[in-house]
């Protein structure tokens, strides 16, 4: 926990807090991990910034961590057990042989909760961190998004009575994995004080916009990914060039080079129900 002085008790629902007045809830959000890569930089950097910003909570879109489309059970286990708590997925969460048969063996792991409520996996993580109950889940955005998905305005206002709202959870963090920052940004504004943070990923790219919102959630149109910056979102230049120049199909391999942690940083006050913090950090 992150202090800034005084003392006493307060409790939010039925949850008893001890905490200094003033002391914050704080949030590591890790964009989506690119392959061998990204999972490297994982490897090398999460206990460092846990270390260095005193965090309570680090979650990580893993949706790209297998060979750069999906992620496997194999994988999923070496990112948790390098100080990652929670595991989002998106739409590449069936790319992977196999894991809609492994991923309900995933208690921290969860696929985007708008998909059919007949997919394997859970809908939403809740995360525990000295008497604050943090749920997180992720909706697919549906402007060019290529994939059977609901509402995802619907769906947060769903995932929010299910949890929040039914005193499953304190606070709500939602991460909408969507390909038209008109999409996310809307979102955002429909869940401005009813969500701790509305964070977009799929696009690879981390923007410039990370702020608050006035009724304190935190916001930020895209984390950007964990992975190799020297290709075309994480692939090698050459083949999706190709592909672009003529149409034809090749291989996009994954890149080696100018390996970034793209991460959004997250303070939240649970006494006054609003984030009070959120900024951009990149690891190069």
């Amino acid at each position: 926990m992150v202090s800034r002085g005084g003392s006493g008790k307060f409790s939010i629902g039925l949850t008893l807090f001890d905490f200094k007045s003033g002391e914050v809830i704080r949030i590591l959000f890790i964009g989506d991990i690119v392959g061998r890569p990204g999972r490297d930089k994982v490897a090398t950097w999460v206990a460092r910034l846990r270390e260095k910003h005193q965090l309570d909570f680090v979650i990580a879109n893993g949706e790209n961590a297998g060979a750069g489309a999906g992620i496997t059970g194999s994988i999923a286990r070496t990112l948790l057990g390098q100080g990652i708590d929670a595991i989002t997925l998106g739409d590449h969460v069936w790319d992977q042989r196999g894991w809609e048969h492994e991923i309900d063996k995933f208690p921290t792991v969860c696929r985007p909760a708008n998909l059919p409520v007949s997919c394997p996996g859970r809908d939403h993580v809740i995360l525990t961190k000295k008497g604050f109950r943090l749920a997180v889940f992720t909706v697919l955005g549906r402007t060019f998004v290529n994939m059977k998905s609901d509402c995802p305005f619907h769906e947060a206002d769903a995932m929010l009575a299910k949890t929040v709202g039914a005193g499953e959870a304190d606070a709500a963090m939602v991460e909408i994995h969507a390909e038209a920052t008109s999409e996310k940004i809307a979102l955002s504004w429909y869940l401005d004080g009813r969500a701790l943070g509305v964070f977009g990923t799929h696009t690879h790219v981390p923007t410039a916009d990370a702020e608050v919102r006035p009724k304190g959630t935190a916001y930020i149109s895209d984390v950007g990914m964990t992975g190799p910056y020297r290709g075309v979102l994480g692939r090698e230049v050459e083949p999706v060039v190709g592909r672009f120049l003529d149409g034809m199909p090749r291989r996009f391999g994954v890149a080696e080079d100018d390996v970034r942690l793209s991460a959004v940083l997250v303070d939240y006050d649970p006494e006054t129900k609003r984030a009070t913090r959120c900024e951009l950090v990149v690891v190069k």
